[in-house]
């Protein structure tokens, strides 16, 4: 591992950290980060930049191979946190800034982190890289509409220029970077090992201006939309994961549609947020699910994985079989 891989490694592995001491210095001197607000879609923009970098059409061949677990995960994605999103705004009787706050998150596609926390879940990787990359494409026309469905009830939504929104800072980005990753290939395989690092200081960024803009109302509801945030992640990760039960598919494959479910592109959330609202608070349930993901995820990676390895080694190394594999299934790994 080279040094540039060891700092990405380091700045994924402290993520949820950097997050909070972001937040809490734009708690305390919020007038220093304000002006981080006009640079909010930028720096989403330089994420799926970079996402787009290290987009492979072997991302894809799940789609053929196996669509199943990627139908499965997709619409999954799009049905249960917006929908959860809608039925906690109606429970807890949201004040209309802070639900639609809760849906926009909700409606986001998968997060890029969801495929590190699979990998070390011992989930089925590829099927979650696949998840993201498709759910992330279809954002577009997805997250837009569903918000418009959604979050009408509370404020209007212009779908039209939030759909313009989402092609700029996802589609587009996205589309350059894989272009920059065709014709300039031996630069971006070495720009690749920053990438990590890159993303973090921009989500890092955002949760700053997010927090510095409605310093006033986190004080005053930051526990309850804190709250809020953890049962949405919870329930996500949960029904993702009975979904992935429902239609049988295989324990690696429930790992990988359950944690694709519970983490958003928070980013994309703020983003949307801080452009087409105009109260800061709507961007706050984003910024918040951004810290808090980031902890639960590993949190449940650890517990997925620490379960692999006891039951691998309770298997019997001379079953008879010689079919490791057989024997994982039955016993439902």
């Amino acid at each position: 591992m080279n040094p540039l891989q060891k700092i990405g490694k380091f700045a994924g592995d402290t993520f949820a950290i950097w997050v909070l001491l972001a937040a809490g210095l734009a708690m305390w001197t919020p007038e220093n980060f304000k002006w981080l607000a006009q640079y909010i879609t930028p720096l989403l923009g330089i994420v799926m930049f970079g996402m787009g970098m290290t987009l492979k059409l072997s991302d894809f061949k799940l789609v053929v191979r196996y669509p199943k677990g990627v139908f499965i995960g997709v619409i999954a994605q799009f049905v249960v946190m917006p929908l959860l999103a809608f039925g906690l705004a109606k429970l807890f009787q949201l004040p209309p800034e802070l639900a639609v706050g809760v849906i926009l998150v909700g409606c986001c596609p998968g997060g890029t982190s969801s495929n590190v926390m699979t990998l070390l879940a011992k989930g089925n990787t590829a099927l979650s890289v696949t998840i993201t990359s498709v759910t992330t494409l279809l954002a577009p026309i997805m997250t837009p509409a569903l918000i418009y469905l959604l979050a009408s009830a509370w404020l209007p939504v212009d779908f039209k220029a939030m759909f313009m929104s989402v092609v700029q800072v996802v589609l587009v980005p996205i589309i350059l970077g894989a272009i920059a990753q065709f014709f300039f290939k031996p630069i971006v395989s070495k720009a690749v090992d920053v990438l990590p690092v890159v993303s973090v200081i921009a989500i890092v960024l955002i949760v700053a201006a997010v927090v510095s803009g409605s310093r006033d109302r986190i004080i005053e509801s930051g526990l309850f939309i804190l709250a809020i945030v953890i049962l949405h992640n919870g329930l996500g990760y949960l029904i993702g994961y009975l979904v992935g039960k429902l239609f049988n598919l295989k324990y690696e494959d429930k790992k990988a549609v359950s944690i694709e479910v519970g983490m958003q592109n928070s980013g994309l959330g703020a983003s949307l947020a801080t452009a087409h609202f105009p109260d800061p608070i709507t961007a706050v349930p984003s910024a918040i699910f951004s810290f808090w993901h980031n902890i639960s995820g590993p949190i449940l990676a650890t517990y997925w994985s620490a379960k692999a390895s006891r039951m691998e080694n309770n298997e019997e190394p001379n079953s008879g079989s010689g079919n490791k594999k057989e024997e994982k299934e039955k016993v439902g790994v």
